[in-house]
């Protein structure tokens, strides 16, 4: 089978994009590429947040692993995306409740959270450096959202028991966040964000450190299940006990099974020149990171130096705009017109997944090859989760696993064929609700 068209559409090979997570990474030395036969107990194709996980909860319990990643480690979205750390599954608990019942929704709740804290664990047992910070800001774009914050707040506080998020009025809101057109919205002090490609490459550290092997520049070329499995690259082959899948976005033809249910979408960020102090603050009072109500989201930080991170515009195919800083420039200054004449320093785009659910899609393919993709945006949580619960369930404890895959995530109607019509089709008709 072909890989990802993805994996080389937009990108150098083996390059990181340019970014200023690249430009300020802690970095690690180049890994090998796979070269020969070599024996595993486990493979696991992809090294970003669930793949990296996967190989250091695995490799504490003495499992010998191999990571394979056709470019770098950290390479793909989980090297490029904003870096915010979110309270729950992608899809709110009071949607979630109606559509698989209060105790499932719950039980996902559980996951997530405990998802989110190990994010925690994993940067202070480990001492990654990657500028955590607490506080994250949900901003409704249009005002008849408020009365929906209000519910969901009590709904968190009174049947979650989550006490770390509160509703934010219009006139704090406005205080908060330098924009007038936002009109209230709440404040999750429970969340955060980071600097996700030091992230992954602290995981990377850890799970090499702990005995796990990492391969770059290895594509893998196609799986033959069995027992064991062989993983195929150009240059080599592995003969694995257990294969994990984890390639997200960039799966392409390499596993038809998630194909047809997870489809690749792009998405922008651009960095500004460091603000001053008293202006960053204008922008972002508490340095929170700030993801708004449109279904084409905007989502925007301050970075340790005081650069607006600012992710945002509207995408309807698989090619990255010739000019990334003026494309995402444009709904920046309709939310900062202040940024106006602020230098752009850095643009990059990247290459994520989203579900027909927005709920992650883990799967069972055999008795010894699983997988976990789809986290639909809120991939810096759930998929350091997915990668705990992948070495969970191959190492006999699938409980956690078994709840996700409970969760609903339909074939996208015409399978991986139409996924591109799909989605220029698509993002026309959630970029024309937003503005209504």
């Amino acid at each position: 089978m072909s890989s990802q068209p993805l994996l080389h559409s937009n990108d150098r090979f083996a390059t990181y994009p340019p970014s200023w997570y690249a430009a300020t990474a802690n970095r690690l030395p180049e890994m090998p590429s796979l070269k020969g036969s070599h024996t595993y107990d486990v493979a696991i194709i992809g090294a970003g947040f669930t793949g990296l996980s996967a190989a250091l909860h695995l490799s504490e319990r003495q499992y010998s692993v191999a990571v394979l990643d056709a470019h770098r480690i950290g390479w793909g979205a989980s090297g490029r995306n904003g870096g915010q750390v979110g309270t729950g599954q992608r899809v709110d608990q009071d949607e979630l409740e109606k559509t698989i019942g209060r105790p499932l929704a719950k039980a996902a709740w559980a996951i997530a959270e405990e998802s989110k804290a190990l994010v925690r664990q994993l940067i202070e047992t480990h001492h990654i450096d990657c500028d955590y910070r607490a506080g994250s800001i949900h901003a409704n774009h249009r005002e008849r959202f408020n009365a929906h914050s209000r519910h969901y707040v009590d709904l968190l506080r009174d049947h979650y028991e989550y006490p770390h998020i509160r509703y934010v009025p219009r006139e704090e809101m406005q205080d908060l966040v330098g924009c007038a057109n936002y009109f209230g919205g709440s404040l999750d002090m429970g969340a955060g964000h980071l600097h996700p490609l030091n992230y992954a490459l602290g995981m990377a550290r850890a799970a090499q450190t702990a005995g796990a092997s990492l391969f770059e520049r290895s594509e893998v070329t196609h799986v033959e299940p069995g027992e064991p499995a062989l993983v195929h690259t150009a240059t080599g082959q592995i003969k694995a006990r257990f294969v994990i899948y984890a390639c997200n976005g960039y799966i392409g033809n390499l596993q038809s099974t998630i194909a047809r249910r997870v489809m690749p979408i792009n998405n922008y960020i651009i960095a500004t020149e460091p603000l001053d102090e008293s202006f960053a603050k204008s922008l972002i009072r508490n340095g929170a990171c700030v993801a708004d109500s449109r279904f084409v989201i905007n989502y925007f930080r301050l970075s340790n130096d005081n650069r607006m991170l600012f992710g945002g515009g509207e995408n309807y195919g698989y090619r990255f705009p010739k000019d990334i800083k003026t494309f995402v420039q444009k709904p920046m200054l309709e939310i900062f017109p202040q940024l106006k004449n602020t230098p752009v320093h850095y643009g990059w785009g990247g290459t994520l997944a989203i579900t027909v659910s927005r709920l992650p899609f883990f799967h069972r393919h055999a008795p010894h090859i699983l997988s976990a993709s789809g986290y639909s945006g809120s991939g810096v949580a759930l998929a350091t989760g997915a990668g705990a619960m992948l070495a969970d369930a191959v190492d006999g404890t699938a409980a956690k696993f078994d709840v996700m895959n409970q969760l609903p995530t339909p074939l996208f109607p015409g399978g991986a064929a139409l996924r591109s019509p799909l989605l220029a089709l698509a993002m026309t008709w959630y970029a024309l609700r937003d503005r209504l």
